[in-house]
């Protein structure tokens, strides 16, 4: 059982602030303050300090919080191990980008549940940050996710490289021949939200060129891809996404890849799961199966 005093370490973690934490657990802050003074006596260490009024955890705190919230991932995944220990069905709880859920994903569902029809798949969508908290949370086992993340906290192996492309209806009227990124900034963009891995990897991919999607005289910010792609196709404007996310509107010539001199990029899918975690050769194990189903690319 995972000692309560490192649930109280991961709530002041989460507040950074021992009075929000107290509430947060329905506990006094005197309580609080003995839960990680008894941690930093196990450990022989300091887990927080102080800069001014602002409290910012000491390097041993940082490596602390990644293995707590190990611990506390292996732990929730341990007591549905046990609860399913005997029955027929066995539930894979995982979490995937939208991008990736939607249209990478659901095809290699069908096959695995085909195969394996005592398995019940249980699959969240969100962003990379929201899935990883709920990675972190012991909400769900692993997550194959589109966005960047703290390499240094989590196991991870690729799940596939993307192409990401802009993309126009066929009968897109552009102002400029678009052959480089600055041909392209009077033209309306169609953009995911802030916080998706599409946005997020189009926005570092400007960085590099010292632009933003502020340049853009345009914008629609839509979080729902079937509505951008649907824009697109009658012309309302042009967006960037993953080659994955439209191959059959390419197919179809519903939308047509605009190629552009200084911006090919490629971008990996990253199958994700919690550092040090004790179940790290199940989560490699599923892995490989689904790279044998050819989930790989």
């Amino acid at each position: 059982m995972l000692d309560y005093r490192i649930d109280t370490f991961l709530e002041v973690c989460r507040f950074m602030n021992f009075t929000k934490a107290a509430q947060s657990l329905n506990i006094t802050q005197p309580a609080v303050s003995q839960h990680i003074k008894y941690l930093e006596e196990q450990y022989h260490t300091t887990f927080f300090a102080f800069r001014g009024k602002k409290m910012e955890l000491t390097e041993e705190g940082k490596v602390f919080l990644n293995s707590a919230r190990t611990f506390r991932h292996d732990e929730m995944y341990l007591r549905k191990q046990l609860e399913e220990a005997g029955k027929e069905q066995e539930a894979v709880i995982f979490g995937a980008t939208l991008t990736i859920g939607d249209f990478v994903l659901p095809d290699l569902i069908r096959r695995l549940t085909a195969e394996n029809p005592q398995v019940s798949i249980f699959m969240e969508i969100g962003n990379t940050g929201e899935l990883l908290e709920k990675l972190n949370a012991g909400q769900i086992d692993f997550a194959v996710v589109e966005g960047y993340f703290e390499k240094e906290a989590y196991e991870y192996r690729r799940w596939s490289k993307e192409k990401f492309i802009l993309a126009a209806s066929p009968d897109y009227s552009f102002q400029n021949p678009p052959a480089k990124i600055r041909d392209l900034f009077g033209e309306r963009l169609i953009v995911r939200e802030k916080g998706s891995g599409t946005r997020e990897v189009l926005e570092k991919n400007l960085q590099t060129q010292n632009f933003s999607i502020f340049n853009f005289s345009r914008r629609h910010e839509i979080s729902s891809l079937h509505v951008i792609k649907s824009l697109t196709e009658a012309g309302c404007g042009i967006t960037f996404l993953y080659e994955a996310a439209v191959w059959k509107e390419l197919k179809k010539g519903t939308l047509v890849e605009v190629p552009l001199d200084d911006f090919q990029i490629y971008h990996d899918f990253n199958f994700v799961w919690r550092k040090g975690s004790i179940f790290s050769e199940k989560y490699e194990a599923f892995y490989h199966d689904l790279q044998k189903m050819g989930g790989i690319r």
